[in-house]
This record gives C-alpha cells, sequence and structure tokens, in this order.
C-alpha cells in the first residue's frame, strides 16, 4: 500500500487492487476542511489521475461523521478578508471541476453527516454511497450565504428543481434513505456494510475497462458542464454573501448554538 500525506486529516492509500481512498480524518472525531485540506482538494484528482496505478478513487472518512465543511476559522478569515475569499473561491471551482474532469471513477462512502464542502465531495462523485444514518445538509443559506460550491450544479439534476430548492433554501437534513429516494444518492445500505459496499463497487470500477469508463463518465458530465454558468454565479454570490452582515450572524449562531437572527432585505 502506498500512502500521500496531503494536509492535516487528509491523506490517500493507494491499494494493490488500484482504487486510491481519499481519506478523510481524525479518527472518531469531526473532519473538516481548513485552509490546508481545502486547497488540497482542489488539486487530488489531477494528481491521481496521473498516476498509473490508480484505476479509481474512494472517498470515505474515519470520523464520526462524513466532512463538516470547512472549519469556523477558515469562515471566519473568508467574513474578514477578501484575498482569502478569492483564494477559497479559486479552490472551490478547482475541486468542483477536478471531480468532473477526472478520468478515474470517483465513489463516495458518506456515513453521518455532510455539510457543505463535505456535501460537494459526497454528491459529486459519480457513484454516492451512503449509509442509513447518513445527513446530508447543504447548509450555505443558514450560514447567510448562497448555496455556492456545488449545490446549483448537481442538485437540480440528482433530484429534481422542486426538491433541490426545498432542501437548498431551507437547509434541512436529509437522510440517506430519504436522499436515496429522492436521487440525490446513487444508493443506501446499513452504515455497518457501508465500507465494504463502497469498496467493493471502487473495486468493480477499478477492474474495468479503464477507457470505456472514463469515455461514459466524460459524456454523461456533459450535462453538467452545460449547468457550469449556473454554478458559477452561484460561487460568485456565495463569496459575495461572505462579504455581509448575514454571514457575521450566521457565524455567530453557529458558534452560539442558536436560531440566527437575519438583518432585513
Amino acid at each position: 500500500m502506498t500512502k500521500l500525506e496531503l494536509a492535516g486529516h487528509l491523506w490517500v492509500e493507494i491499494g494493490a487492487n488500484g482504487v486510491a481512498e481519499l481519506i478523510l480524518g481524525p479518527e472518531g472525531g469531526m473532519p473538516a476542511t481548513d485552509a490546508k485540506a481545502h486547497a488540497a482538494l482542489g488539486s487530488i484528482w489531477a494528481q491521481l489521475e496521473a498516476m498509473p496505478e490508480v484505476r479509481c478513487i474512494l472517498v470515505r472518512s474515519l470520523g464520526r461523521a462524513f466532512c463538516a465543511g470547512g472549519t469556523l476559522e477558515l469562515v471566519g478569515d473568508m467574513l474578514q478578508d477578501e484575498r482569502t475569499r478569492l483564494r477559497v473561491m479559486r479552490e472551490a471551482r478547482a475541486m468542483v471541476r477536478g471531480m468532473l474532469e477526472c478520468e478515474l471513477p470517483i465513489v463516495s462512502a458518506i456515513n453521518g453527516a455532510a455539510v457543505g464542502a463535505g456535501a460537494a465531495l459526497a454528491l459529486l462523485a459519480d457513484i454516492s454511497i451512503a449509509g442509513s444514518r447518513a445527513r446530508i445538509i447543504d447548509g450555505h443559506t443558514r450560514l447567510g450565504v448562497a448555496a455556492g460550491d456545488h449545490a446549483a450544479l448537481i442538485w437540480p439534476l440528482l433530484c429534481g428543481m422542486a426538491k433541490a430548492k426545498y432542501y437548498l433554501l431551507l437547509c434541512d437534513s436529509i437522510d440517506g434513505r430519504e436522499a436515496e429516494r429522492i436521487g440525490l444518492v446513487s444508493q443506501v445500505v446499513d452504515d455497518l456494510v457501508l465500507l465494504s459496499t463502497a469498496r467493493d463497487v471502487a473495486a468493480r470500477l477499478a477492474a474495468g475497462s479503464p477507457g470505456a469508463i472514463a469515455q461514459t463518465k466524460h459524456s454523461l458530465n456533459h450535462w453538467l458542464r452545460a449547468a457550469w454558468p449556473a454554478f458559477e454565479h452561484s460561487l460568485n454570490a456565495e463569496m459575495l454573501g461572505f462579504s455581509g452582515a448575514d454571514a457575521v450572524e450566521g457565524l455567530a449562531a453557529i458558534k452560539e448554538k442558536r436560531e440566527p437572527a437575519f438583518g432585513p432585505r
């Protein structure tokens, strides 16, 4: 097995079967993306694609949840610094484009909460497998910013516009079974067999025809490329929101564990 250290509690393990496991840690903790991890998630897809021994990527977590998205420290920095907002915007674009354009098939194993950037990692995978106790929450409008890092691009294609608007505007939590019912994830399984199921799917993909799988993925992703202007608009709207008062209130409410009190229009 080959191990690549990326950033803090983010690393890759490459098995003999050609599956590269992108692992979110810490073990037993709450995985989140700090500045270094957020940057790494923009470049890792091309890095793994360039490695001839890698034939499939599996994104999984060792934590008690899949990924809580950006750390509160990173969000705080975005509120205060325009250069940080612009950097994070470039990295978010790179992550989405990297997953979209990567020739390797990507599988996600969603255990527990997947929020913000964590939801992006989970749902932009080509095959997403959720545990029954998974909870998918976009989270952006509750923070006081537009849903921008992936949602406008892919949610309407996965679950339809009516469901996308309902969950993105309200920030309601979606469990694994409901996510499968509305088409937001590919499959839901019992949490006890989540990792084994995801590994089996990844191994099957790794054993398949690389060219046939890559070209099928590339063809299907033209639906997402057609929606790219909506993604760019939403990403810019999100970053604009981080300069406003609602985002300040949203972050304060999260820290104080209370409902936000947003200002007037």
